[in-house]
């Protein structure tokens, strides 16, 4: 690397370390509107304030669509809403580090099954091995129903990679998310409004429903594009696999939410695991005979976990998994799969 591609890619090495604090600042902030709300009614909150922001801001074409790129687009919503509303539900039963930890388990499973290297029973393995680390300090201080809510945040997260992959081949840019993000919110309506009455008229309640969306989708989705401008997909891949760290330690941080150290040191597990299938998905890419250039609309990195699952940013920032796709060079940077909420 030369002497001005460094200082380069530390900058970029610190944006997307930034991203990760604001959307876990972003989840802390909404496990504490919970009382007033809900976390329906926070879904609600988040994904119409991202939505308006998206949809100001991109302003999609409707017209001259296909039957089936609206039927693509409208499986990604329900996805969307589905991932952000399953996330919500267990943040307000679990830690925000477990929670995480368990949710990164669908885009790594997904990684893993896509892989044809047997060093994929490895990393699986690990992973399994982190997940029962988290019953270390005793499964009865693991909700049930929160582990359940999670792992539907995880399937719903390798559903979701699977929906933008198939969205960005039919609308350009951001469009698609865009839309997608539109329909999600409309679905969030009727849950979020039973669920949060009329706190939902509460000025402060409004601000930071829209402070929540700012810090879990706009801002880290902001930071993480710049940093795909100046970092390797693979070493962008591997500090997005660092999420359940940065959820950890903000829990502990700004919810004083502690761990045990069995508990940690399953987080470090699933963190080596989705580290470990990076890499490995790198070298299979690498490995692989050369095939025309596969274009898509969301960036395919190899075993790349994007911050925000659950987000807009989830939706814009959800993770990116499974071996590479060859893009062709582009003047501009692609959309990040988008880190659930958290």
């Amino acid at each position: 690397m030369s002497g001005g591609a460094r200082p380069a890619a530390f900058w970029a090495t610190g944006l997307v370390v930034a991203g990760e604090l604001c959307m876990d600042a972003g989840a802390a902030i909404a496990v504490l509107v919970f009382p007033a709300v809900g976390p329906l009614g926070m879904v609600m909150l988040r994904l119409v304030f991202s939505a308006l922001v998206l949809l100001a801001l991109t302003r999609p074409r409707l017209r001259a669509r296909t039957r089936d790129d609206w039927l693509s687009v409208l499986g990604y919503g329900v996805v969307l809403a589905t991932m952000n509303g399953l996330f919500y539900l267990a943040l307000q039963r679990l830690p925000l580090g477990v929670t995480v930890t368990i949710e990164v388990l669908g885009p790594l499973v997904l990684s893993l099954v896509i892989s044809r290297r047997a060093s994929a029973w490895l990393w699986a393995a690990v992973a399994f091995a982190g997940v029962l680390c988290l019953g270390g300090g005793g499964w009865d201080r693991i909700d049930p129903l929160g582990v359940l809510f999670a792992l539907g945040a995880a399937a719903s997260w390798a559903f979701y990679i699977l929906a933008a992959a198939r969205v960005g081949r039919r609308f350009a840019k951001l469009d698609g998310l865009a839309i997608a993000m539109g329909i999600g919110a409309l679905l969030s309506l009727p849950f979020g409004i039973v669920a949060a009455g009329s706190a939902l008229l509460r000025p402060e309640v409004l601000g930071l429903g829209a402070a929540v969306a700012l810090l879990s989708s706009t801002i880290p989705y902001a930071f993480e594009l710049i940093a795909l401008r100046r970092l390797p997909a693979s070493a962008f891949a591997v500090l997005m696999s660092m999420s359940p760290a940065t959820a950890a330690l903000a829990g502990l941080v700004l919810l004083g939410q502690q761990l045990v150290p069995l508990e940690l040191v399953g987080i470090a597990l699933v963190i080596a695991a989705g580290i470990g299938a990076v890499r490995s998905g790198v070298s299979e890419a690498a490995a692989s005979p050369v095939e025309p250039p596969v274009v898509t609309g969301p960036l395919t990195l190899p075993g790349a976990m994007v911050a925000d699952p659950a987000g807009p940013l989830a939706a814009l920032n959800p993770p990116l998994t499974g071996p590479i796709e060859t893009l062709p060079p582009s003047d501009e940077p692609e959309e990040p799969f988008a880190q659930p909420l958290p």
